[in-house]
């Protein structure tokens, strides 16, 4: 018998297919497992410390057979996130990514700068949507509702927990992605030299 895929909230034995699907999906919503020497480097920075740090506000998508195929997840408050990332998690990846020697050079690198500056999360355009968010699902269950269930999920938590308004970032060049967002209420935020990035944000009441 086949069934029906769900969204769920996040438990511990997710954990390997959550990192999987961050990797799939991670250069440009393509597979990115031919830009790193480990491909755990991606998962550390924008899947990971989600889970780890904030359990209660990761969701996925559960394919009916227990297997997660697709996450949303985040954090009410950026700054305590931010605060929270370099005391708790940092710690857990130094070994597995040590940081970077001088100026960064090649991607790998630049990447794994990343996980030492999470203080630029920090933006003051951004303060007035003070939770954020990363969505991920596995090519084969996009353009299907999902992406609009789990959001659902995830801004009914924030709702709950007295949270406003919510941001995101996203790479410019990943327009597919940006069509999904403007289709549920999402606006582009304003924020002075954003680089390859694009800031969106919305009220956590419902997805439009």
């Amino acid at each position: 018998m086949t069934h029906a895929a769900y969204v769920r909230s996040y438990r511990p034995a997710d954990r390997e297919a959550l990192a999987d699907i961050c990797v799939r999906t991670a250069d440009n919503g393509g597979d990115s497992r031919h830009l790193h020497p480990d491909p755990g480097l991606m998962p550390a920075l924008f899947a990971e410390p989600y889970a780890h740090l904030h359990p209660g506000l990761a969701f996925v998508l559960d394919d009916g057979s227990g297997r997660a195929v697709g996450y949303v997840l985040g954090t009410a408050d950026t700054r305590r996130f931010v605060e929270e990332f370099r005391s708790r998690w940092l710690p857990l990846v130094t070994d597995r990514f040590p940081e970077p020697e001088g100026e960064p050079v090649g991607r790998t690198e630049e990447m794994t700068a990343l996980l030492y500056r999470p203080e630029r999360m920090i933006l003051p355009e951004l303060d007035a949507y003070p939770a954020h968010l990363h969505i991920d699902l596995l090519p084969p269950w996009q353009r299907r509702g999902h992406g609009r269930a789990l959001m659902d999920a995830f801004l009914g938590a924030l709702r709950a927990r007295g949270t406003e308004a919510v941001h995101l970032s996203m790479l410019t060049a990943n327009t597919p992605a940006r069509a999904f967002y403007d289709r549920i209420g999402f606006h582009e935020i304003a924020v002075p030299d954003p680089g390859p990035l694009t800031f969106l944000g919305r009220s956590t009441q419902g997805c439009a």
